[in-house]
């Protein structure tokens, strides 16, 4: 089968070949830059550029030749790296914390902190984002409506900022055509919006809860703005890539190690209208299949995420309380495809030898694989210091065990 084919399959809950291979398709399943570099050249490949795409989670683009050899099957259309007309955006030199080249976006204007680390400042000279000195990340620290008090501030935001312009729209679209007549990938279009998340980045995580449960006002107010703009862009995504693109991802992340940010009572009153209006509306215009993005311990909210409309979740955190693997696949392998659980992130990938990385890839396999309904991902991004020799020996199983039927 190819790739695009046999990623269609598991999202329809039929057995492809084989287990279908992400690598990168969107912003959390992919591989930090350093960790990047180190499996370069752990493989010996010298050719290329490291592209810090993400700059916030400092992820590495991966090249054609890394997809080829690990047998990735999906791909982010946001690619930057492939030679499809304009890109969205220039890119400029700069170094990664182990000294190692790389390119950064040319918008993208980090400055040294005066003790090691370093800022970054938007365009009215604000501090929005921070890397402190010996960090891997660059943490966003700006909420732009923080001090809100009242409905009406909500009415002095710059809203129209957040709509997507006519000329973005027309790359997306050109690079899907070409991605689609031009490769066999599954192509993902991850950036759809959020709306938990986007609550949390205007007011601050406390804020945004408090606001969530007793400053009812409040939430509401932002949330009817918020839907004006989401669904603005999402008709647009929709109608340029509908023809194209088969997976179209949103990020909301719902779940902390330990259970849900919120109570499912207050998800159903505040943010599943709004999810519902969001993926209903992607299944009423097209075809494509809705990706969800949701870390932590969300077992308690998975029911309601299904009759909101996803059909792919991911990263399926496994390490959290509730989302053990069996439970998962019994209860809701035959609506929903799990995409990710392949591995531990937090315990078994950075710290475990490659014998156990290899065992515990074939015991989730066996699990999530029978039946459809299953792409092989790490949970979460592959992170800086995760050896080289757990990465090859991650793929090199879920390739050759992943084969149908599962043994």
């Amino acid at each position: 089968m190819k790739s695009r084919e046999r990623v269609l399959a598991a999202l329809s809950h039929e057995e492809p070949d084989r287990v279908p291979i992400d690598l990168g398709a969107m912003p959390s399943t992919g591989i930090m830059a350093l960790a990047y570099v180190r499996l370069k050249r752990y493989l010996g490949l010298k050719r290329g550029v490291v592209r810090v795409y993400d700059v916030g989670q400092q992820l590495a683009e991966p090249e054609r030749e890394i997809l080829e050899l690990f047998h990735v099957d999906v791909i982010d259309l946001k690619r930057t790296l492939e030679p499809c007309g304009p890109n969205g955006g220039k890119w400029k030199k700069w170094q990664l914390p182990d000294g190692t080249p790389c390119e950064i976006p040319e918008w993208f204007n980090p400055e040294p902190d005066g003790s090691g680390g370093w800022i970054v400042r938007n365009a009215e000279g604000k501090i929005v984002m921070r890397m402190p000195r010996g960090g891997y990340y660059f943490d966003s620290v700006y909420h732009p409506l923080e001090r809100m008090r009242r409905p009406a501030d909500a009415e002095e935001y710059d809203w129209d900022a957040h709509k997507v312009k006519d000329e973005y729209i027309e790359t997306l679209r050109r690079k899907a055509e070409y991605l689609y007549k031009n490769t066999d990938y599954a192509i993902m279009f991850f950036g759809a919006g959020s709306v938990h998340e986007w609550g949390q980045s205007l007011r601050g995580w406390s804020n945004w809860l408090i606001d969530l449960r007793l400053r009812r006002h409040i939430a509401e107010a932002l949330l009817e703005r918020m839907i004006d703009v989401l669904m603005y862009n999402l008709r647009r995504y929709v109608e340029a890539l509908k023809d194209y693109v088969q997976i179209i991802g949103f990020g909301d992340d719902l779940g902390v190690q330990t259970g849900p940010q919120i109570s499912p009572e207050i998800y159903r009153e505040m943010i599943k209208p709004y999810h519902e209006e969001l993926f209903q509306y992607v299944k009423k215009h097209s075809k494509l299949f809705v990706f969800l993005h949701s870390c932590g311990s969300i077992y308690a909210l998975i029911p309601d995420l299904i009759d909101a409309g996803v059909d792919a979740l991911n990263p399926v955190q496994i390490s959290a309380k509730d989302m053990d693997p069996k439970r998962l696949k019994r209860e809701f392998g035959e609506q929903l495809t799990f995409w990710g659980g392949g591995i531990d992130t937090q315990h078994v990938l950075p710290f475990a030898k490659p014998r156990e990385v290899m065992r515990q890839v074939r015991e989730n396999i066996s699990i999530f694989a029978p039946g459809g309904g299953y792409v092989f991902n790490q949970v979460h991004n592959i992170q800086a210091r995760v050896p080289p020799e757990n990465i090859v020996a991650m793929f090199r199983v879920a390739y050759e065990y992943g084969t149908y039927p599962i043994r």
